[in-house]
């Protein structure tokens, strides 16, 4: 067991001076994770349709009921959930069964036609904060028609129907805290896979495979050794993103940075995974970058970075769950805007788990196959 685990360490030396002995290499390696970072908290924007909501009508009135079917006939929103007490309010949108959450008082009807102030209150889900603010305004102005049919009906008296809106987890509703948070993972996916993809292929290609076969490495120590050094250098990148979310753009982390690198840790597991299978697939270093590259953009657009997997067609969220990049990004965002422990992203590391427990088994036979 010593033996083997002094030849794992010459070789993760040996892979990693390989890699950062060229000032070069380095630059590549971690200058675009922090000029893509603040690219992305600087551009990004994003809009959505087809809201999830939920309505918590205490009033149960013909009036309150006429301005719900007023919001259901917008086509922006779809309610998927009544609810029956301000209890139920948070489950639904802590398990993201809801973006929004309508709550009309008690008194609404009695309020709306006596003329006095009436509040409806809104309460976003604003890790998705584009789709908050338009939520938001799209539901303000719900109400301004609302208020005009019922001012007409009153022979023109003063609108009294007023929207109070919270937001969770966002409450500035900014763009920069539902992307940055995600990029914590994303931005580091493309050079683990790149990374472990040429790691067998740039052997080949410079002609020191042959060497490293007559080590007494076996090829089981030779793919653990090849797998740990990108995963070093991903969570490196990750680090870097996640300074630079914290304290350049200065939104606050409310988990725990335990829990966080536990699920970085498997993302970088599974990533490793699919990154060794090119790599014993391919034989020359061109080929290991086109086949990163043909992977890599199905990946980011399935994952959830820039549209909701909900959203997405019946088919395409079941290719979701062979994505390891949807659920990183998911307990990304779950722990640092939410602050959720680690028994709440189980759903999401499990699954990263079980991708890194075909693929590098699957790269371990290629890697053996391609000897023979």
């Amino acid at each position: 067991m010593a033996d083997m685990l002094l030849r794992l360490r010459a070789l993760i030396v040996k892979e990693l001076l390989s890699v950062l002995k060229d000032p070069s290499s380095r630059v590549i390696l971690f200058l675009p994770v922090l000029l893509q970072s603040l690219l992305f908290g600087y551009v990004a924007t994003y809009d959505l349709t087809n809201v999830p909501y939920a309505v918590l009508d205490l009033s149960r009135s013909p009036t309150s009921a006429a301005l719900l079917a007023r919001l259901d006939g917008t086509g922006f929103f779809s309610r998927v959930k009544t609810l029956h007490s301000e209890a139920e309010i948070a489950p639904a949108i802590d398990l993201q069964e809801v973006l929004m959450v309508v709550q009309i008082g008690p008194r609404f009807e009695q309020q709306l036609l006596a003329g006095e102030a009436t509040p409806v209150q809104l309460i976003l889900d604003a890790r998705n904060s584009t789709t908050a603010a338009t939520a938001a305004a799209t539901i303000g102005s719900v109400v301004d028609a609302f208020n005009d049919e019922q001012s007409l009906q009153r022979g023109g008296a003063e609108p009294a129907l007023t929207v109070q809106t919270r937001a969770w987890f966002n409450p500035n509703l900014e763009t920069r805290w539902y992307f940055m948070p995600a990029l914590i993972a994303t931005l580091s996916m493309l050079q683990t896979l790149l990374l472990c993809a040429l790691s067998v292929a740039r052997e080949r290609e410079q002609g020191t495979f042959d060497q490293l076969l007559v080590t007494p490495l076996s090829p089981t120590e030779i793919m653990i050794g090849k797998a740990i050094p990108p995963m070093l250098i991903g969570l490196v990148q990750s680090t870097l993103v996640l300074l630079v979310t914290r304290f350049w753009f200065q939104i606050p982390m409310a988990g725990s940075l335990f829990t966080l690198y536990t699920g970085l840790a498997a993302f970088m597991l599974a990533g490793v995974g699919i990154g060794l299978s090119i790599s014993a697939l391919s034989a020359t270093m061109q080929q290991a970058e086109r086949y990163t590259f043909v992977i890599l953009m199905p990946m980011m657009l399935l994952s959830g970075l820039s549209t909701p997997v909900a959203s997405m067609p019946r088919a395409l969220q079941i290719a979701t769950l062979v994505n390891p990049v949807r659920f990183g990004i998911d307990l990304v965002r779950r722990v640092y805007l939410e602050g959720v422990g680690l028994a709440t992203v189980l759903p999401d590391i499990v699954p990263m788990l079980l991708i890194a427990a075909v693929t590098l088994p699957a790269a371990a036979w290629l890697f053996r196959h391609r000897l023979t």
